[in-house]
C-alpha cells in the first residue's frame, strides 16, 4: 500500500491540487491529512478538494481544526495570539455546515500497517498533543518521555512546518513539512510518501498565480502568507532558531 501524507496545507489550494496530482502520479492508495487543513485563506475549496478525492481518505486534526471548531461552538480560543483571532473567525465564517460538522469529528491520530515502513502512527504535532514543538534539532533526552509508550516502529507528524527524518530511542520519527505554508526553502509544496520506504517529497507549483489568488482573497493575513511563505519561505535555520524558545512548552 503506498500512501502519501500531506500535513499543514493552510488553505493554499494552489499547493494542495499540486500535491495530490504528485500523489496521483505516484498511484498512492490512501492519503492520510495529517491536520491544519484550516485556517488558511481558501479553506471551503481545499476542504472540498480533499473530500472529492477519488482515492481513500484519512483525516486526523490539528489545532487549527480543533481551535476553528472551538470558534465555532462559542468555545476558548485564547491560546491564539490575539493577533491571529481573526484568521481564526474569519474561517470558520467560510465553511459550510456539512464541513464544520466534519472537522469537530476528525481524531488526533490514526495508525496504519504501511508494508515495507512497518506500524505507523500519524499524529499532527506529538502523539501527546496538537501544539507541542520539536525539531531535528532538539535533544533526543528532552523527546524520549514525548514518545514513550508508542508502539509503532514510525511517527509521522508535522506542525512545525519543517520536513525531517531522525530516530528518537528505537523509533523512526519523520516530519512530513507543510504542503501550503513551509517554513523551509527552497518553495514548494512539502509531503511525504510512504511505500517500500519513507521518502521526502517537495512538488513546485505556480507560486506566483498562487501569490495572486490568495492576495485575491479577504482572508485577514493573506499578504503574509502569499510573500513570506509562499513565494519566499524562512531557511530552515531561521525557523529553527524561532522554534527553540518554544521547544515543548
Amino acid at each position: 500500500m503506498k500512501v502519501a501524507a500531506l500535513y499543514d496545507i493552510h488553505g493554499n489550494l494552489f499547493a494542495l491540487e499540486a500535491a495530490l496530482r504528485a500523489a496521483r502520479d505516484a498511484r498512492v492508495d490512501l492519503v492520510v491529512v495529517g491536520g491544519d487543513v484550516i485556517p488558511g485563506p481558501m479553506p471551503r475549496e481545499s476542504l472540498a478538494c480533499l473530500t472529492a478525492l477519488d482515492v481513500p481518505v484519512r483525516f486526523l486534526h490539528g489545532n487549527g481544526e480543533r481551535v476553528v471548531a472551538a470558534s465555532l461552538s462559542g468555545g476558548d480560543i485564547s491560546e491564539v495570539p490575539e493577533a491571529y483571532r481573526d484568521v481564526i473567525r474569519w474561517t470558520a465564517d467560510q465553511l459550510t455546515a456539512d464541513q464544520r460538522r466534519a472537522i469537530a469529528g476528525w481524531p488526533p491520530t490514526q495508525e496504519l500497517e504501511v508494508a515495507g515502513v512497518g506500524r505507523t502512527l500519524f499524529c499532527h504535532a506529538t502523539p501527546r498533543n496538537d501544539r507541542e514543538i520539536f525539531t531535528r534539532a532538539t535533544p533526543e533526552e528532552r523527546l524520549a518521555p514525548v514518545f514513550a509508550g508508542v508502539t509503532a516502529s514510525v511517527v509521522v507528524c508535522g506542525h512545525t512546518h519543517m520536513q525531517f527524518d531522525r530516530t528518537v530511542g528505537k523509533l523512526r520519527v519523520v516530519n512530513a513539512g507543510s504542503v501550503g505554508m513551509p517554513f523551509q526553502s527552497p518553495r514548494g509544496a512539502y509531503w511525504l510518501l510512504l511505500d517500500a520506504d519513507v521518502q521526502l517529497r517537495r512538488t513546485e507549483y505556480d507560486f506566483e498565480a498562487a501569490a495572486e489568488a490568495i492576495g485575491a482573497t479577504t482572508f485577514p493575513q493573506r499578504e503574509a502568507l502569499a510573500v513570506r511563505y509562499v513565494l519566499n519561505p524562512p531557511s530552515e535555520s531561521e525557523t529553527v532558531q524561532m522554534y527553540a524558545r518554544a521547544e515543548l512548552t
